[in-house]
């Protein structure tokens, strides 16, 4: 995915004074394996620390983060603060059982990095970190604003991944029952449904912690 996408919505910023925020939209739908990882007490976290510990305690979160993403194919989105929000391209495909099981193998990843990520905390005499990761499937529209040169996106799968993060165990990962339903019969996960967790809609939107068999 590429600036191109949007080029026939790009913003015309001639009379736009540059404290203004404009935003384009492609008009384009996709459908996306979207994810996110999330700190966990961040905000108790932070006020422990003085500024340069809180920038190389984020830093290391969100780099080691990154990194494992980029081995299994995933783009970043966007950073908000202490999470990432990210995409897998190949899940969009024509072959898009690959960016599923990219997307599973990147949650179960992240999950599995915790010890040394902890270590790398430790070995700068910060204070150990502990995570939550989400993820979902569905349909988003691309967008991109005046001042940047990134793409974003919204849909459904954006904003699931958001609420049912607070599903997840700590250091551990769920997916959203629309993701649930494209890879359910892969023979290498277990999918365990997490019981008693609403967010408040009339109809309950299921969730499930994954990990290997």
């Amino acid at each position: 995915m590429n600036n191109s996408e949007i080029s026939s919505k790009t913003i015309n910023t001639a009379n736009i004074s540059a404290s203004d925020y404009m935003v384009a939209f492609s008009g384009n739908t996709e459908h996306y394996c979207v994810g996110l990882v999330d700190i966990v007490n961040s905000t108790k976290i932070s006020a422990s620390l003085g500024n340069g510990n809180i920038s190389q305690y984020y830093e290391i979160f969100l780099n080691s983060m990154s990194k494992i993403l980029s081995r299994f194919g995933g783009f970043v989105i966007k950073n908000v603060g202490d999470c990432l929000v990210y995409y897998f391209p190949e899940s969009s495909k024509s072959n898009r059982k690959f960016g599923f099981m990219s997307c599973l193998e990147c949650s179960i990843a992240m999950t599995e990095y915790h010890d040394a990520i902890c270590k790398k905390m430790y070995d700068k005499q910060l204070p150990p970190i502990d995570y939550r990761i989400s993820a979902d499937y569905g349909s988003v529209v691309l967008m991109q604003s005046n001042n940047s040169s990134s793409i974003d996106m919204i849909g459904p799968p954006v904003n699931m991944c958001s609420k049912i993060n607070y599903a997840a165990a700590t250091n551990c990962a769920v997916i959203g029952g629309d993701l649930y339903s494209m890879v359910k019969k892969f023979d290498d996960y277990k999918f365990n449904e997490v019981k008693g967790f609403s967010l408040g809609f009339k109809h309950s939107y299921p969730v499930y912690e994954i990990c290997r068999k």
